[in-house]
């Protein structure tokens, strides 16, 4: 494992702030996996984390509100037969997540409105729309 948990190419979550856990998994593993502890709990206490700078962790805990426990972040990871490869998908998950809660708002729609030719083509459909419809008539109207 290298030093932290690259998250964005100015922001690594050092590896002192990151908690596993490990637990039996009931993913595959046949008669292993009542004796083998392959899931992987991964925790990050993003409320009092402090390499993250203040912008980015209101940002962040305002886009994980739903996910947070007390201000800590927590990733599970049970679908594979070796601790390793969890601890690697808990990894990736984090990462993502992080990443995704930390990156800019989209740019606000800015609205605009239908051109004039738009405008035509739209009722000139609708006139042979309902011209079509009183075609198939059989009433006479």
């Amino acid at each position: 494992m290298d030093s932290g948990l690259r998250v964005h190419d100015r922001w690594v979550v050092p590896e002192a702030e990151l908690r596993e856990r490990f637990s039996r998994s009931s993913g595959p593993g046949g008669q292993g996996v009542n004796t083998t502890d392959s899931r992987v709990e991964l925790s990050f206490d993003l409320a009092a984390s402090p390499g993250l700078p203040e912008a980015l962790r209101a940002r962040a805990l305002d886009r994980l509100a739903g996910r947070l426990v007390n201000g800590v972040l927590t990733v599970t990871a049970s679908e594979h037969r070796a601790q390793l490869a969890n601890r690697e998908a808990a990894r990736e998950r984090m990462a993502a997540l992080l990443r995704a809660a930390i990156a800019p708002p989209p740019k606000r729609r800015r609205p605009t409105r239908p051109s004039r030719a738009a405008k035509e083509r739209r009722l000139a459909e609708k006139k042979r729309r309902s011209q079509r419809k009183r075609d198939r008539r059989v009433d006479g109207d």
